[in-house]
């Protein structure tokens, strides 16, 4: 792996640029309105889109070129990470956190990941060459090279237990339709290997059109479980004994605070997916249009979320909940019918991830050559042979650790804490810093002040997920193991719904 960029390399200046860019500190009302002008959202600096035009240019000679994602493209690949399965997780978390705070933290966890989101898009601006969530963790803590490795084995770490988790649902999906027709290991690694050949397009331009079908297959899959739902007569697992579905409009009694927790990061986590941000602005043709895409989809997040979430929670009630909801659907075809719609983003979300590491590995190590952009054999090659590694790692993870689900959710506790909002409060300050001196909250006046009020904010926010929320994931792997529901490794055991 080749080390880390200087941040010389990171903001593409020189020395004489640097101490410019100092000396304009703003000492005037004038300067300052300059400043504000120059970093208003959407808007680069000459030298910054001659980076980007210089990038474009040198690719254009490649066969296979990079900077191609127009900001609908993207838009196809963010509709496709977030528009997932764990969109039917949704209606457990109300019933856990109450219909109305559930709606309400729906809408305040989506605002807050959609105003990081322009804030790394903003910082992505400014530095041009910035081509993952690594070379930002570097640039953030001071230069350090220590942090850019850090970051980077979470990075991997993250993407490959969500490779791993794919393979997991995807054996789950076939253990349902096929009534646990065979061993759920061999599912498992057919998942895998499926997902491999859908990883093997290196331009997020050609993933993009499969992304456009992972989204809409799931948008219909949700959809049909919001109508099968509906005409039921009763939820799966009704009984009279039960009585008729209970809807909450809050928490109900008895409700702990590992409970409560564990719904509030649910719906968190389905949010949180920044860390693969960098990577997809670094392929736009005209990154200054990113704000497009993420603006789109999380208008379509709290919509569809919202909807599927109120719905059929109120259809199905504290008793008979289940996560995924489809658990919850009684009648099994409705249920196999519906499920079955959401094969392509089980597929393509772990692709997604698996093309993201791939992507950071492989650029390292050939930047420069004529592998990196042409049709090689050494480059396809070792393109495959990257994906192979990272597959094999998911798959064999997955099976070789009983609690992979609760440790999946200690690792999201730990790792989306910094690349869900640590980094971002922290890049905020950054570049405010970099615009207006130590004392910017001083010299923005009220904005200046609301600015740090808040990202210092994300970052204590980033702290409640890395204590209580790694202590509540933690917890529920003690609590499986006194229940004895944490299985075996390599189990073939049914986890069909």
């Amino acid at each position: 792996m080749a080390a880390p960029y200087t941040s010389k390399a990171l903001d593409g200046r020189g020395d004489e640029d640097r101490q410019s860019s100092t000396s304009e500190r703003p000492d005037s009302p004038d300067k300052v309105k300059d400043i504000e002008n120059q970093r208003q959202p959407g808007v680069q600096s000459d030298s910054d889109t001659d980076d980007i035009g210089r990038q474009i240019e040198m690719e254009a000679g490649n066969s296979i070129k990079y900077r191609t994602c127009s900001w609908q493209k993207t838009a196809a690949l963010l509709f496709s990470e977030y528009i997932c399965l764990a969109i039917m997780s949704f209606p457990w978390s109300y019933s856990v956190l109450g219909l109305v705070p559930g709606l309400i933290l729906t809408a305040v966890i989506a605002g807050i990941v959609l105003y990081t989101s322009l804030i790394i898009w903003r910082f992505c601006l400014r530095h041009p060459h910035v081509r993952d969530v690594c070379d930002i963790g570097q640039h953030l803590f001071w230069d350090s090279k220590i942090a850019w490795y850090l970051t980077a084995v979470m990075f991997l770490l993250n993407n490959t237990f969500i490779q791993g988790l794919h393979c997991l649902v995807g054996a789950e999906w076939l253990n349902t339709v096929s009534s646990h027709g065979t061993c759920t290991i061999v599912f498992s690694l057919v998942t895998a290997i499926v997902s491999f050949v859908c990883s093997l397009p290196r331009t997020f331009s050609t993933l993009s059109k499969i992304a456009t079908f992972s989204a809409l297959f799931t948008f219909i899959s949700v959809m049909l479980a919001v109508v099968f739902t509906a005409i039921e007569d009763h939820p799966a697992g009704y009984s009279p004994a039960k009585g008729d579905p209970i809807v909450t409009a809050v928490p109900v009694a008895g409700t702990t605070f590992v409970s409560g927790v564990n719904a509030f990061l649910n719906i968190s986590y389905t949010f949180i997916g920044q860390i693969t941000l960098p990577s997809f602005i670094a392929e736009m043709k005209e990154p200054k249009d990113f704000w497009k895409s993420v603006t789109a989809v999380t208008v379509a997040e709290i919509i569809v979320f919202s909807l599927v979430g109120s719905i059929v929670y109120a259809y199905t009630g504290n008793q008979y909940m289940t996560a995924p909801a489809f658990g919850s659907i009684s009648n099994e075809v409705y249920k196999k019918v519906s499920f079955s719609f959401m094969v392509p983003t089980l597929i393509f979300l772990g692709v997604l991830y698996a093309s993201v590491s791939a992507r950071f590995l492989f650029f390292r190590l050939f930047e420069g050559t004529r592998h990196k952009g042409n049709h090689t054999v050494v480059g396809w090659a070792a393109w495959a042979g990257i994906l192979a590694v990272l597959w094999i790692g998911a798959f064999i993870i997955a099976e070789v650790i009983p609690f992979f689900s609760d440790l999946l959710s200690i690792m999201s506790a730990l790792f989306d804490s910094f690349f869900g909002f640590i980094f971002w409060g922290v890049a905020y300050l950054r570049m405010r810093r970099e615009d207006y001196g130590p004392d910017f909250y001083k010299n923005r006046g009220i904005r200046g002040w609301i600015g740090l009020i808040i990202n210092v904010g994300l970052i204590f926010v980033g702290l409640f997920f890395l204590g209580p929320g790694t202590y509540a994931a933690v917890d529920s792997v003690v609590l499986n193991y006194q229940a004895g529901t944490v299985g075996s490794p390599f189990s073939c055991a049914d986890n069909g719904l």
